[in-house]
């Protein structure tokens, strides 16, 4: 009997240590050293939050950058890609569908165009995924050589190098470069 009450007693403590306290020290933590970052990297303009430069949101007009395709309707709660391997029909027809969209061979086309991201909610594309829309985004604005050449300046103002010089590839926030295009040109 003396050997259940330790245990309930421990299981009480350990609960209120690593189910309350532990979490708030660390969310206090948070909010002191990277308040941004902790509040979820929100993108605000004019006073109205508009997304989050952590995850990819979907646009579908043919007036801005497209991100990358997602596995789950960039719905964050079931974040995941798909199942599907390299030798299945279904991932074959939705790529050749994707390139049909796009206006290109699969193989002339960025592959971050094409494939899904591994989580579904990726907000970046690669710097040839932002440039290939160019055409299409200045074309669907009604835009003028000059201003796709602002368009390409913006593109390339808004590559990200990787993370410290090292990890990763530079890429492009899609929701960053879109609500840059809008202050451009509305």
């Amino acid at each position: 009997m003396k050997t259940i009450w330790i245990s309930i007693r421990m299981l009480v403590v350990m609960t209120v240590l690593t189910g309350v306290i532990y979490p708030l020290v660390i969310t206090g933590v948070a909010q002191i050293t990277f308040p941004k970052k902790a509040d979820g990297s929100m993108i605000e303009s004019g006073g109205r939050k508009l997304g989050s430069a952590l995850i990819g949101q979907q646009f579908s007009s043919e007036r801005y950058f497209w991100p990358r395709p997602s596995a789950v309707s960039y719905n964050p709660l079931p974040s995941g890609g798909t199942n599907l391997g390299p030798t299945a029909g279904v991932l074959r027809d939705s790529i050749q569908a994707r390139a049909n969209r796009l206006g290109g061979a699969v193989a002339s086309l960025p592959s971050d165009l094409l494939q899904a991201s591994g989580s579904g909610l990726d907000p970046h594309i690669s710097p040839e995924a932002a440039i290939f829309q160019v055409e299409r985004v200045a074309t669907a604005r009604g835009l003028s050589a000059s201003h796709r050449t602002r368009i390409m300046t913006l593109v390339q103002s808004h590559i990200e190098p990787p993370q410290f010089g090292l990890f990763g590839e530079p890429r492009v926030n899609v929701l960053k470069l879109n609500l840059a295009l809008d202050s451009l040109m509305p």
